[in-house]
């Protein structure tokens, strides 16, 4: 796949299960919960796509592949996307829209305000994912505001784990963890090699 048709691949693809909702939707095939699935697809794809978009830089530097660099903004407006349906599912389908009782519902399961906290860490990212706002902020500082994609992914790691332990199912959590931990670890390995040379020493 060319480096011209990667976006709007990618793009397509990663609409693909917000397609696939909205078929099941219309032919009421999202089973006896419709609210349940869309509550855990929604969640579940955020966490995907945050384990996609993580990998881009692993994969650009291990595969030479330049290109790959122009998906992330993309992926990451993705992850917030998919991110703020599930808030939109647990307020609108799950809490019926009142926000009285959404209020007292947080404070109540911690999984709740550590996946909101993520969401809220993610707003100002997708309110900066275009070109002019690398302007406003200048390039250091921008960087340094997208660095906080790794604490989310924590934060969106524990919400699962949070959420999957009032029912003691973990295998999906350990999946995830162990995709997520390799990705974080690969970057705390380079940042440490990039000490090591400029400090004259082997690692």
């Amino acid at each position: 796949m060319g480096g011209r048709f990667a976006k709007p691949v990618v793009f397509v693809l990663a609409l693909l299960p917000l397609a696939y909702w909205l078929t099941a939707l219309s032919q009421d095939a999202l089973g006896a919960n419709p609210a349940e699935a869309l509550l855990r697809g929604t969640g579940l794809w955020t966490l995907r796509m945050l384990c996609v978009l993580l990998l881009v830089t692993p994969l650009r530097e291990t595969t030479g592949w330049t290109a790959l660099a122009r998906l992330r903004r993309m992926l990451g407006l993705f992850v917030f996307f998919y991110a703020l349906l599930h808030f939109i599912a647990y307020a609108w389908l799950d809490q019926s829209g009142q926000w009285d009782d959404i209020v007292l519902d947080v404070p109540k399961r911690p999984f709740i305000w550590v996946g909101l906290l993520a969401l809220l860490l993610l707003l100002p990212l997708a309110l900066t994912s275009f070109n002019a706002a690398i302007g406003w902020l200048g390039a250091a500082r921008w960087r340094k505001l997208h660095r906080a994609v790794y604490a989310i992914a924590v934060l969106a790691l524990l919400h699962f784990l949070w959420m999957r332990a009032g029912k003691r199912n973990f295998d999906q959590v350990a999946l995830y963890g162990a995709i997520i931990a390799v990705l974080l670890g690969w970057r705390l390995r380079r940042v440490f090699n990039l000490r090591g040379t400029r400090h004259g020493t082997i690692r």
